[in-house]
């Protein structure tokens, strides 16, 4: 048998060191052509306050020549203090970048790969998933758009193992704003990375985004400065990760690189971003805590439940505290962190089977989510559509003003009012944002499918029972008449 297995080993083709290499090179040199076409330079150009207009030091020409003025941000020589990667995900030239490269009161620019430099605006910007979406200034792009903004291949990130190669994209330290996209050749390192915390006041936890729960792809290859926003592409150069130099966000770098992974939360976040809409992801109510030393090692699986929020969906359906939850839809929950993630990756009024152990008895509870309330500011620019001059979004995503922050104590049986327009039948009403709404006519209302339900069709003067803001007016009823 050992003769055998050597003989045909021995009439296999000899592949040399040179020829493999130059297989993998040309691999490379194919993924790199086929993905760079869709990565452009992101300039961030900070407005100038009112009254604050900085100068900046002309150096003496050495021929007698007037300096000239400083560059604009569509010049080539324009240098950006500012600076980033976006990749083209659609036909209509949307760049895709990640959210913390953004910031107050800028204008962007974006590059493309024939050094073309358009002005783009935010339509979509989302802190939990750390998304953002622009769209060029369409009165400067030439038609048709597609051959100015040739979309990526999006790949799987599913499939993805330790020690495939991988390629990273980018404009590092802003030498690719001529649009010439830098490459950097990796592994995946790992899978399920979570991203480093970065506590503060507003969030002593650091926990911000569903990142730091164990989403992250990390990889080997250099991530500098500017990279974030760039595709992590495979060898046939389809995008299975968008970059994000967090390492240097949180004020140095290290050889661990991430990626967003390419993946269902990653398509609904970003088609959502997209039509310029609010990404919304699922509360199930419960404050999660990690097992026992003593119980992992007797073999225990999952999280011990430590407080349940007073009318959120776990409360709704029997959720107690000292339960232990061990799976989510059949996936096993080994930590909180699991727990948190795969409640948070999904949309409000999902439905969720939790497999619960109290006192060692097994259950099946079926839950129907809420709505997380989202920390960070979010760009919409396709808001829910109103009614009569207001909107209303669920209880468990609305702020409390009493205790900015925090998690709900316990959740009304209501709707909250979260924007009233002056001068609408709503507002004429008397109602308020930070109000909540318990019932449209006679019918309860808790979730906005519920209320937008209840008030459909109605064409005259509508009946709400509204409750003040913090609850401190209770059962009041408003008429609100007719739209004018």
């Amino acid at each position: 048998m050992f003769g055998l297995a050597f003989r045909a080993e021995a009439q296999a083709p000899a592949v040399t060191a040179p020829e493999g290499a130059a297989v993998l090179e040309e691999a490379l040199v194919r993924a790199i052509a086929r993905a760079e076409r869709s990565v452009v330079a992101i300039a961030r150009v900070r407005r100038e306050p009112p009254g604050e207009r900085l100068v900046p030091e002309l150096r003496p020409n050495p021929f007698g020549r007037v300096p000239a003025a400083p560059p604009k941000p569509t010049d080539p020589d324009f240098v950006p203090h500012e600076f980033a990667t976006g990749t083209v995900i659609d036909a209509r030239g949307l760049v895709l970048t990640v959210y913390h490269v953004l910031g107050e009161d800028s204008d962007y620019y974006i590059t493309t790969p024939d050094r073309k430099v358009f002005r783009a605006r935010i339509i979509g910007a989302d802190p939990r998933s750390d998304l953002a979406v622009l769209a060029p200034d369409e009165s400067s792009v030439p038609r048709p758009l597609a051959a100015e903004f040739p979309p990526i291949a999006l790949g799987d990130a599913s499939g993805l193992r330790r020690g495939q190669f991988v390629v990273a994209l980018g404009n590092p330290y802003a030498i690719a704003r001529d649009g010439q996209a830098s490459a950097s050749l990796g592994i995946v390192a790992n899978l399920a990375r979570k991203a480093p915390v970065v506590p503060d006041e507003a969030d002593p936890t650091g926990k911000t985004t569903l990142h730091h729960f164990g989403t992250l792809i990390q990889t080997d290859a250099k991530l500098n400065l500017g990279t974030s926003g760039g595709p992590l592409v495979n060898l046939h150069g389809d995008m299975v990760g968008l970059t994000t130099s967090i390492p240097a966000v949180v004020g140095f770098e290290e050889s661990a690189g991430y990626a967003i992974p390419v993946d269902a939360t990653f398509r609904r976040v970003v088609d959502t971003l997209k039509s310029g809409r609010e990404v919304d992801y699922g509360f199930l109510g419960i404050e999660p805590r990690n097992l026992a030393p003593e119980e992992t090692s007797a073999g225990r699986q999952g999280i011990r439940v430590f407080r349940v929020v007073m009318g959120s969906p776990a409360h709704r359906q029997g959720i107690r505290p000292g339960d232990l939850v061990t799976r989510v839809n059949g996936i096993p929950i080994r930590d909180a962190d699991g727990l948190v993630l795969h409640v948070g990756r999904l949309p409000a009024e999902a439905k969720v089977r939790l497999s619960v152990l109290r006192r060692d008895q097994p259950l099946e509870v079926d839950v129907e989510l809420m709505k997380y309330r989202v920390r960070g500011k979010k760009i919409i620019t396709t808001p829910a559509p109103g009614w009569r001059g207001m909107r209303v979004d669920f209880a468990s995503a609305a702020e409390d003003p009493a205790h900015p922050g925090a998690v709900p104590a316990a959740i009304p049986d209501a709707v909250a009012v979260i924007e009233v327009e002056h001068g609408t039948p709503t507002w004429e009403a008397g109602i308020r944002p930070g109000m909540l709404i318990s019932h449209v006519e006679r019918a309860a209302v808790r979730t906005p499918r519920q209320f937008r339900e209840a008030v459909a069709n109605k064409a005259g003067p509508v009946r709400v029972q509204v409750t003040g803001e913090g609850g401190s007016v209770a059962g009041v009823e408003r008429v609100i008449g007719p739209a004018g």
